[in-house]
């Protein structure tokens, strides 16, 4: 398996422990019924539970473009060291991320979010150029 790839499974896994631990969170806020149900009516979230649906939705928004530039690299048969280093980067950038939105850790959350999202842009443009 390529690097790329490897960072790529590595960031869907770092996605199924935010959507559990996010999960966890909101569940202790309303409950399982409320859970469970569709959601109409929820109570205000607790800080650490808004942190973590914050941060999954950031996730979520920022997953495509790094699932993006791994497809652009490996279709394109452009992958290089570059784009594994990228790529490993990005990985370990969301890893830092999760935990430094969750426990307010400012600027780093910021640092992170940066390091991963530039890591991806080297990514698309290494494939192009």
């Amino acid at each position: 398996m390529t690097p790329e790839l490897i960072a790529l499974a590595l960031v869907a896994l770092e996605h199924v422990i935010l959507v559990g631990w996010s999960q966890m969170l909101l569940t202790r806020d309303v409950g399982p019924e409320g859970n469970a149900g569709p959601r109409d009516n929820l109570p205000e979230f607790s800080r650490d539970t808004g942190r973590l649906r914050r941060a999954l939705a950031n996730h979520t928004e920022n997953f495509p473009f790094f699932i993006g530039a791994v497809a652009v690299v490996l279709l394109s048969d452009s992958a290089s060291g570059v784009t594994a280093t990228c790529a490993l980067i990005y990985a370990a950038a969301r890893a830092l991320y999760i935990p430094a939105y969750a426990f307010g850790w400012t600027p780093w959350r910021s640092v992170f979010y940066m390091t991963g999202f530039l890591a991806t842009a080297v990514m698309y443009i290494a494939a192009v150029f």
